[in-house]
Parts: structure tokens; sequence; C-alpha cells
């Protein structure tokens, strides 16, 4: 649809939907359309003209409702929004369209018996704030846990802080439902049982509109966060796997960080020397004499410590260090930084890190995160920083990884699959089919929708029932 026809539908919809929450202002709407996107060099100059038309805020399913069946009868496309902490583009509209901000759908439906039911707008700190008291928290979630919503981290995360434990979202057990609304010109709402709800988990939204997301929660424990700094990197890369692979140990976080990472910690400072490497990790207070004693065994001393209740007091968590905000302090200090996603291979991580780390030195600095996979190994991902030059020798930065059997997780492109290796799912594009048959929802971001004739696709992919 051309843009003279885009923003007719937008102003015919406005005028039929007049009560809705309309944000039309050219700057707020570009705004709006924005993630973190520009972490990459690359997608920043490929998404820079693109927005949307519109943002719409519905406050009810009701008035969403009637926004995608009047979307629906327009054929006007439609990009769900929740705290705009992702970074591959997600949220950024290809072909605009209406941005539907989800922030209004924040309360918890339901929290008992190890479980939590909420609404995909819903901030993931606001999530614990409600179950923490009861003893139970989220079993992983994003660094950006204070600004992500839990439809955003369902649509395009992947792992984080209790991954150790728990694997990445995905794994098995994590997830038990989602509630979905159709784009339909009736639109339906229907539940989605696991294990086929996670084939609208790390879709961008693109092949259903998630309503909830009913999760398996994690035991509360009193942490410590505590930052370990080490004069040699390999000592500090077998402290960060000590505490990783000590099963009695009981851990939440484990990060590993070369120099001079450390030093973009701008808040942290003056707690150890700049040349020195770094290991954030959050164990429980039981365990914390086990730590000491590592620190010890690995040349390393304790340069910050606090506990989780003091972070939260103080707004300054360690965890706000790792993932993917690591990168975020880096570019603080240096805009021309930009980063990887690896994943080694879980039976020899430790000496790929050393390989990887002495091939590259200060071009490519590695940031390893420690966690379980989804068949529960012990095993690294890297969210290396890149010094960049160009696209061609971030390119071929990649290559080389994948040449030494280590996996590369493009962040560097907007495309769902592109940063899978181009593994192309039939399944997921059957879900899109299901659910969105006329391909409105983040058109442009499922590489397998631009060739569904090639492929074999299941007509009925889920078991639904009406909600």
């Amino acid at each position: 649809m051309e843009s003279e026809q885009r923003k007719q539908a937008v102003a015919q919809i406005q005028q039929a939907l007049p009560d809705l929450e309309w944000t039309l202002q050219a700057p707020k709407v570009k705004r709006m359309s924005r993630d973190f996107h520009w972490f990459s060099p690359v997608l920043k100059r490929q998404l820079e003209d693109k927005q949307a038309d519109a943002v719409v805020r519905p406050r009810d399913e009701e008035e969403l409702r009637l926004l995608v069946a009047a979307c629906v009868r327009h054929q006007l496309p439609l990009i769900m929004r929740g705290g705009g902490t992702g970074n591959y583009g997600q949220l950024v509209p290809l072909e605009g369209g209406i941005l539907v901000d989800m922030t209004a759908f924040n309360q918890v439906c339901e929290f008992g018996n190890g479980a939590v039911r909420a609404q995909a707008g819903i901030k993931l700190a606001e999530i614990e704030t409600h179950t923490r008291p009861h003893g139970w928290e989220l079993r992983c979630m994003p660094s950006t846990y204070r600004l992500a919503s839990l439809g955003g981290l369902y649509g395009g995360g992947f792992g984080g802080i209790g991954s150790i434990n728990y694997g990445p979202l995905g794994a098995t057990g994590n997830v038990l439902s989602v509630k979905v609304m159709t784009v339909e010109a009736e639109p339906r709402v229907l539940s989605v049982p696991a294990p086929q709800a996670l084939l609208l988990h790390h879709a961008y939204g693109s092949n259903g509109i998630v309503l909830e997301v009913e999760l398996a929660l994690a035991p509360v424990h009193r942490w410590i966060e505590r930052l370990d700094a080490f004069d040699d990197f390999t000592d500090a890369l077998d402290y960060a796997d000590a505490l990783a692979r000590s099963p009695g140990l009981v851990k939440r976080q484990i990060a590993l960080f070369a120099a001079p990472i450390p030093s973009y910690f701008s808040h942290l400072n003056g707690s150890y020397r700049a040349t020195q490497h770094a290991v954030i990790s959050v164990v429980a207070q039981e365990s914390e004499g086990l730590s000491h004693g590592l620190v010890a065994r690995f040349n390393g001393h304790n340069a910050v410590r606090q506990t989780a209740e003091e972070a939260r007091e103080t707004n300054t968590s360690l965890l706000e260090y790792c993932w993917n905000h690591t990168t975020l302090h880096a570019l603080k200090v240096d805009s021309s930084l930009t980063y990887l996603q690896t994943a080694f291979n879980y039976s020899n991580y430790r000496q790929q890190i050393i390989n990887m780390n002495t091939l590259f030195g200060d071009e490519v600095i590695s940031h390893i995160e420690f966690l379980r996979d989804n068949e529960g190994n012990i095993t690294a991902s890297g969210l290396q920083l890149v010094r960049y030059s160009t696209e061609e020798r971030l390119n071929e930065i990649m290559q080389i990884f994948r040449e030494r059997d280590v996996k590369i997780n493009n962040p560097h492109v907007f495309q769902i699959e592109d940063g899978k290796q181009g593994n192309i799912r039939p399944e997921v594009v059957s879900v899109k089919k299901s659910l969105d048959p006329n391909g409105l929802l983040n058109p442009g971001k499922l590489r397998g929708w631009e060739i569904r004739d090639q492929l074999i696709i299941d007509d009925n992919p889920l078991l639904l029932t009406d909600r």
C-alpha cells in the first residue's frame, strides 16, 4: 500500500474510532517507531527512514478488537510495541501502518502454584514486584527488565538473568500458554497451550497478537550481587566456569567481561583497575562462602558487593551491566563499537572462548554469558563487542567465527530467519497463515511468509480453544 493510501486509511479509521488514544504527530510517531536497533550501524542505516503512520494505545481488548477489525477492512499493517527495548528493529515498521502501543495491557491476571499469567504490556519488573513477596520470581528475564514488557520478551527475547538455571525462555517448561488475538475481519481471542505456544515465541509479533503469557516461576532466594576482578583473562574465565559448573552453588547470573569492558561501567570505576577483567555473578546468600573460596583460587578479588535489596532500593543493580546492557554501557563511552551474538559449543566452549579471544585481540572483546541450553547442558553465549570499521569486515568476522564452529545469531539483520542462519520454519509460517491470513502483522520481518507458496505448511497448526 502506498503512503498516501495508508494516510487515507488511517484518517478513515480515526474518524470511525475517535475515542481511541491516537498519536499522529510525526516526531512522536517516529520516536515510538524506534527500538535499540542502532546498536548495529548496519540496521541504523537500513531502518533510518522507517516509521509508522500513527500510534494507537488501546486500553482494553474491545478497543484492540475494533482497531484490528478496522485495519483488516482497510488492509493496513499493524505492528505491536511493548517497552521498545529490542535490538533488531523488531518493532520498526517496514511498510508503515499503525503501531499498537500495548502498555495499557499491564495487569497480572492470575498467580499461584508457582506460575503467573499476565498481560503482554506489563513490565517484567512489575511482575516480580507482585510475585516476590509470595516467594516467587521470574525464571528468565533480560537486563532491561525494568523497562521491557512481557510481550516484548516473548516476541523478541532469548535468554537472560536466570538462564544459568532454567535455560532460555523457550526451554521446555518455562512458558505454559499464551492468549492471542487473530487479525481477521472478526478477530477471535484464543488460548494456545505449550509447546505450540512457542511457535509465536521470537517471531517479532509477526504471526499473532499476544495478549497474555503464562509463565512458570522460580523460588526466591536472598541474592548477593558481586563483581570480582582478575588480572588474567583465563583466570576470570575459569572462575566463571567453576561457578557455572558447581551444582550445589545457588546462582542466578554469571557473566564474564574482558578488559577494557569493565572500564566502560562508569558508575563502578574506582572499584578496580581499567586493565582488569571482571565476572559479575548473582549468588544466594548461603552460597557466597563458596564464591569467596573460588575467587581466591583463581587469583581474583572482590571489587563490588551488594544485596539484591540494596540494589533495588538504589536502582544500581549489577544485573544491568549484563546481557545487552553491556553494549549500551560501552556505546555511551565509545560510539564506534557494535556487537555480535555467538553461541559456543557446550562440549568445548572454554577452549573456543580462549581461541577467539586470542585470535581477534582488541578488535573483538569478549563478553560471555553462561547459561543452560535447551537440553540442560551448561554452555556459554557471547555478546562480544566489536570495534567497527566496515560492514564487509563485520561480515568477515562473523564468518571466521562460523568457520571455527561458533554459531552466529546475526544481530545486524531485521528478518527473523536471517538472524538464525537463514533457517525458515514452515510451522511458524503456518501459524501466521492461521492467525494473520492477510499478512498484516509486522510485514517484511518473516522471510518465510514471502515464499509461503513454496513451503509445505499445515492449515491447522495449533490446538486452539476459545478463551
